[in-house]
């Protein structure tokens, strides 16, 4: 094997932050942090990109600074690809094997699978991911594998998840416009790379709902019986909350960040009379607030936000099946006093999702706002063994066709 096929790259591209991150495989195989850039995104609103240019240029200055610490180029990486255009829905594809009880092969598994994710796409829509849920045999439900089963007519329960061809696009001639190529299928939704970095498996087994709180939107993916059952974005991210607090208390934007930071770290012990200097816009004089005031400003949006997830776990039909409850993750995550708020209000037990399962991370890295793009080398790495295991031509194609992306 060349030393550089050894590396995986992962690229987060967000609507207020830019992270790129190389890791390579040790002789043992584990995964291993090999270099990490991050620089603060430009040209970004609500998930979308707004001006090429200054996304390209935060995107070179991430990839530069992974660059420089890995002491390896980026030629290609996995591009996360998430926001409030986004969409999922479940579709079924059937095969009939014939007049007569046969063996299911493999063939027949990737036809059942082509037919379930072959729906008609508005022009303006792309599909970026088709994850399997279950097969049914001769109609009998919940079958994982149905490799060598008997039957008449197998039949593929799919999530299939959608974007927008503009704003997909969008980002990956970004990327290529950075010097750096998106391989076939190497654009993973942002929750499920989250998800392989911050659920074990018997979280996604039991039921678990898991939300990214990115700066432009949150996204929803849940888990039950080991496989995606729903997706969803919500219109709602740590950007509103700062905006939130520059308009409440009129201070400027970079000043309500610190607010909202500071909000974040304080001690709960503290009183919410504590005073806060809060700079004015312009040439104003600084003012003094509590924390209480903050707090008044901040509890509404969080409120909001959460009744949303809440609808959304209803709509999903599976929110009484959560047995492992609802993992917060991403930067909008650590806002201050959301974990109780939302058991409080979702009344399921919540937690804070940090990103695990690779060697050298550090003490940067294991962090709720770096989620997606740990979890876009982990999982690109396990797609990446599938692809180079056993016959590599089939393979290939069944790597294709498993991912919905064909061939």
């Amino acid at each position: 094997m060349a030393d550089k096929d050894r590396y995986i790259f992962g690229l987060d591209l967000g609507t207020t932050k830019t992270c790129a991150l190389a890791c390579r495989r040790s002789e043992e195989g584990r995964l291993e942090v090999a270099g990490f850039g991050a620089a603060e995104s430009r040209g970004w609103r609500k998930g979308v990109i707004v001006n090429l240019d200054s996304a390209v240029l935060a995107i070179k200055k991430a990839v530069e600074a992974a660059e420089a610490e890995a002491k390896v180029s980026f030629e290609w990486a996995f591009l996360g690809v998430g926001g409030g255009h986004v969409k999922g829905v479940n579709s079924r594809g059937a095969l009939t094997l014939g007049s007569h009880s046969r063996e299911v092969t493999l063939e027949d598994k990737v036809k059942a699978f082509q037919t379930a994710k072959s729906i008609s796409l508005p022009s303006d829509r792309e599909l970026i991911d088709a994850l399997r849920q279950e097969y049914l045999l001769d109609s009998q439900d919940g079958i994982r594998d149905p490799l060598g089963m008997t039957g008449r007519c197998l039949e593929v329960n799919v999530h299939l998840i959608t974007a927008s061809t503009t704003a997909w696009q969008s980002i990956v001639t970004a990327a290529n416009r950075a010097g750096i190529k998106v391989p076939d299928s190497g654009t993973i939704f942002e929750p499920l790379a989250c998800a392989w970095a911050c659920l074990t498996e018997d979280e996604r087994e039991l039921g678990v709902a898991l939300l990214d709180i990115g700066g432009g939107s949150s996204e929803l993916i849940l888990f039950y019986q080991g496989t995606v059952r729903h997706t969803a974005a919500i219109p709602v991210g740590g950007e509103h909350f700062t905006n939130d607090i520059a308009v409440g208390l009129r201070t400027p934007i970079p000043e309500a960040e610190k607010m909202k930071r500071a909000w974040s770290e304080r001690d709960p012990t503290q009183s919410l009379d504590t005073p806060l200097e809060v700079p004015s816009v312009g040439e104003r004089p600084a003012r003094v607030v509590s924390y209480a005031t903050l707090s008044e400003i901040i509890d509404p949006r969080a409120l909001e936000l959460l009744e949303l997830l809440q609808a959304e776990l209803r709509r999903s039909g599976f929110e009484k099946q959560l047995g492992a409850g609802v993992v917060l993750t991403g930067g909008g995550a650590k806002l201050g006093g959301l974990i109780s708020l939302a058991e409080q209000v979702l009344g399921l037990p919540v937690r804070l999702g940090r990103p695990s399962g690779l060697a050298r991370m550090g003490d940067v890295l294991p962090d709720p706002a770096y989620a997606a793009v740990v979890g876009l080398v982990t999982y690109g790495n396990r797609l990446r063994l599938l692809r180079n295991s056993g016959d590599k031509s089939w393979a290939a194609k069944l790597w294709g066709a498993l991912r919905g992306k064909g061939a």
